[in-house]
């Protein structure tokens, strides 16, 4: 029996060993982009980098554009644990308030997110195509939408407002403050952290319900529930994309 065990594991180790190089390879490449910019950055430096032949990358990818999709998701994974992480540390995580500043926390911490939202070019040049940006923006407003359902069902953010407007003025609120800072005088200027919370503040008076609740809202809204929704909703994500990564890998 040992030795069957012996010789089982072995291709778990093999893949074990072939996702932490996967791992050490992204991680690389993601160091070097913030460095260097996507355009200066080839395969050899992030070979280099790891400390594996050239040909090693193409055993986990087909294609340079490939890691680098692989990178976006990885970071974008990153970003929805993160998240979890900073919720799981807030006694105030799992609420309207807590995980809008925990996300956007989450998402000021990472440069590459910050950099495909905002069409940075410097740091991704061509990899941010029109297209994709267009498509990384319209992924967010579906997250937004998704975020707002939880929200009005759970009776914690208003119906009085149709929830295309809801998602426009969450939107707009969210990447005015990801823009404003480099506009800002230093005596303006604030800490992540209390950007973030007036951030989650400001949505949280805008869209909060204005009226006492009903009863029935109340039991529909505890904060129990709305914390099940809300992790449900981080869950999907990360499943979802971690389904995307199987596709792009070799």
């Amino acid at each position: 029996m040992p030795n069957q065990h012996h010789k089982d594991s072995g291709p778990l180790r093999r893949r074990s060993k072939q996702q932490e190089r996967a791992e050490q390879i992204l991680e690389a490449a993601a160091a070097l982009i913030v460095r260097w910019g996507y355009s200066k950055t080839t395969l050899d430096d992030i070979a280099r980098q790891v400390g594996v032949a050239k040909g090693t990358i193409y055993l986990h990818w087909k294609s340079r554009e490939d890691l680098f999709l692989a990178l976006l998701m990885r970071e974008e994974l990153k970003l929805l644990e993160d998240t979890k992480q900073r919720i799981a540390h807030d006694p105030g995580g799992l609420t309207f308030h807590g995980y809008l500043k925990n996300y956007t926390l989450a998402f000021m911490k990472s440069p590459l997110m910050k950099a495909l939202l905002l069409n940075d070019t410097e740091i991704l040049g061509t990899l941010v195509s029109r297209t994709q940006s267009s498509a990384t923006f319209t992924e967010l407003i579906a997250n937004n939408r998704l975020f707002l359902e939880v929200l009005r069902t759970h009776s914690v953010a208003t119906t009085d407002i149709d929830i295309r407007e809801q998602i426009y003025i969450l939107s707009a609120i969210w990447m005015g403050f990801l823009l404003i800072d480099p506009w800002m005088p230093d005596e303006y200027k604030f800490s992540d952290e209390a950007a973030a919370d007036m951030l989650a503040e400001t949505v949280e008076r805008v869209l909060a319900p204005h009226y006492p609740p009903t009863e029935e809202a109340v039991d529909a809204g505890t904060s129990q529930e709305v914390a099940e929704a809300l992790t449900r909703y981080i869950d999907q994500e990360v499943n979802t994309l971690k389904e995307m990564q199987k596709v792009v890998q070799v």
